[in-house]
């Protein structure tokens, strides 16, 4: 057999991976646009399939032979190489130019539907951490990231569906954008602190850890930020777009590697680099795009599949209070998210209409879920239980968004063109939550 003769070899092994996943994710993404879910939703469950929960269970030996042991830090360093890539994308996305206009209902929604889920996820976790915490764990880092964890949306994954339905130049459009680029700049900063209290040997170490990334900040927007400004102007008239890749790519990468140093993820520091980079530059866009064309439907599948193999959930119909505690972590999400975005809306002078989805909206949770709950699995702040409850709880948030969005505001309409949109939409997501700037004339889909 061709896989066991390649199982000796992990570069023949890879050979035959990689095309497995990509196809079965471009597969899955395909069929649950037919249902009109975002294609994130069907990669998730293509992870999910591939791993212990499904393929595993029925054909262990395919299983072990597709993604042996051998083979597993090989898939998720390319899915982390590719995920690197998606968040200096997300970064690059966040247009807080949309915040004009909307301000004050941006920073209410936003802000309450990060305050009430980190309440209630606090509440949760406390009573969780008997039952679910590693050995080991303090109560303070478990109690943290529950928290952060239940405040997390996608903000790539609903700038796609607000694309797909049309939303991007209503009124609602433009509010759900603006309070998801500030509930996801709030979410990451609340999260590297998280990482940092957890990784930290002592209080001290926790500090240190703090005003270097306070440091980091200070020196990305006030040396990094204006280099790169001027750097973009000259690359425009003298700068192929390979050598303006080349840059960037080489600048995401110092940026992750400092902040993993520094103590508070990879991923953040790749984020913030996007978030410095100019965006109303052609060659930028130009360099974006050919990112996004190998990062997303060749790389960040692999993460996909590399979370669906850490995702067991067998461990879930063992026992009936398993279920029980998926009920209680769906009912605190939605509660917060949806819950509290929907009121904070309407007090900030929405209709209950237009309040109720960009509630649903926020309630959103995607890839970026699962990227946070990666990170808590490895640090050790979670285990294998109840990182499985935690996905079950991305899925289901993300895949219940679009039916509640056509039960509030009706059926989605049919895409009259696939012109780019105006300018509330600058950042938008391909299908399955990468980004794409306004001005990119390339289509979205991927897959």
């Amino acid at each position: 057999m061709v896989i066991a003769a390649a199982a000796s070899n992990p570069l023949s092994q890879l050979l035959i991976v990689v095309p497995v996943v990509i196809l079965a994710s471009g597969l899955g993404a395909w069929a649950v646009r037919r249902f009109g879910q975002p294609a994130v939703v069907g990669e998730i469950a293509v992870g999910i399939c591939l791993g212990p929960s499904l393929l595993g269970l029925v054909w262990p030996g395919l299983q072990h032979r597709l993604f042996p042991a051998d083979i597993l830090p090989f898939i998720g360093a390319l899915g982390d190489l590719g995920l690197l890539a998606f968040m200096f994308l997300v970064g690059l996305a966040l247009n807080l130019g949309l915040l004009r206009g909307h301000s004050r209902t941006a920073v209410a929604v936003s802000q309450m539907s990060i305050a009430l889920p980190l309440v209630l996820g606090s509440a949760l976790a406390l009573g969780m951490y008997g039952t679910f915490a590693p050995d080991g764990v303090d109560k303070l880092p478990f109690v943290l990231f529950i928290a952060v964890s239940m405040s997390i949306t996608a903000f790539p994954v609903l700038a796609r569906i607000l694309t797909e339905r049309d939303l991007y130049r209503t009124r609602t459009g433009a509010v759900a954008m603006a309070c998801a680029a500030v509930d996801d700049v709030t979410a990451w900063c609340l999260l590297a602190v998280v990482v940092a209290v957890t990784s930290s040997s002592s209080p001290m170490a926790a500090l240190v850890t703090v005003g270097l990334s306070v440091l980091y900040m200070l020196v990305m927007l006030y040396v990094v930020r204006p280099l790169l400004a001027r750097w973009v102007a000259r690359a425009e008239r003298k700068w192929s777009d390979s050598a303006v890749l080349v840059v960037l790519f080489t600048g995401l990468c110092l940026s992750a590697l400092a902040t993993e140093e520094i103590g508070v993820h990879a991923l953040f520091g790749a984020f913030v680099f996007g978030t410095m980079v100019p965006r109303d530059s052609p060659a930028v866009e130009r360099a974006a795009a050919r990112l996004q064309a190998v990062a997303v439907p060749i790389l960040l599948p692999l993460f996909f599949v590399s979370t669906g193999l850490k995702t067991d959930l067998a461990l879930l119909v063992r026992s009936g209070e398993q279920w029980l505690w998926v009920l209680a972590v769906m009912a605190v999400a939605v509660t917060g998210k949806w819950g509290g975005g929907s009121v904070a809306a309407r007090l900030s002078g929405q209709r209950w209409r237009e309040s109720l989805a960009i509630g649903a909206l926020m309630n959103c949770r995607g890839l970026t879920e699962l990227v946070v709950l990666n990170i808590g699995l490895s640090l050790g702040v979670i285990g294998t239980d109840l990182f499985a409850i935690l996905v079950v709880m991305a899925l289901v948030t993300t895949a219940m968004t679009s039916p509640l969005l056509t039960r509030i505001l009706g059926p989605q309409p049919r895409p009259e063109s696939d012109a780019p949109p105006a300018s509330g939409a600058e950042a938008l997501s391909g299908p399955d939550g990468a980004v794409r700037t306004a001005r990119s004339k390339e289509p979205a889909e991927t897959a």
